[in-house]
């Protein structure tokens, strides 16, 4: 099996390149203008990503996520989410990154099966990082108007979080 996954990238590689040359295309050609526009996209989204980036870090920093989670405390435990995931719902959207890290931090404090260890799982994995995908591809295509697009991947995001600690429940019966 693991020769099989070493070998995944390779192969890939390989019938990617020798479909190009079967199809007549100049692979190495169609390789230098892929990454040029590669890089033309990066210039044209990197003003969204460090912003999204210093909105983050001025959050964890200032307190005012402690305070936010805080206020938001009735709420999710309302809905089952242990406290020490609160500042998921705030920071996953955000960026994955960073939920990623406190999701460690959860994991490390309390334990892997914990109730809070195991809901910051599932919420890692049922939500989306919202405003970093909004702002990568709607950057991408020069789009500045979400419209109706960040209040529906922000619903999806909370019907995520409530389902994961509902689903934690019931499955591990905590």
């Amino acid at each position: 099996m693991n020769t099989l996954t070493s070998l995944t990238v390779p192969v890939t590689l390989l019938l990617i390149g020798g479909y190009g040359v079967y199809k007549k295309t100049d692979v190495y050609d169609a390789l230098i203008h892929g990454a040029g526009d590669g890089i033309k996209l990066l210039f044209r989204i990197l003003p969204s990503i460090t912003a999204l980036f210093c909105a983050i870090y001025m959050l964890r920093a200032s307190g005012a996520l402690d305070i936010i989670c805080s206020i938001m405390s009735p709420l999710t435990s309302f809905f089952g989410i242990p406290e020490e995931c609160s500042p998921l719902l705030l920071l996953r959207p955000l960026s994955g990154s960073a939920a990623l890290a406190f999701g460690s931090d959860i994991i490390k404090t309390c334990g892997v099966n914990s109730l809070a260890g195991r809901t910051a799982a599932v919420m890692l994995g049922a939500s989306e990082t919202t405003f970093y995908t909004i702002s990568v591809y709607f950057g991408a295509i020069g789009l500045n108007r979400t419209r109706h697009a960040i209040p529906a991947a922000l619903c999806a995001d909370v019907a995520g979080f409530i389902a994961s600690a509902i689903a934690v429940r019931l499955f591990f019966n905590t």
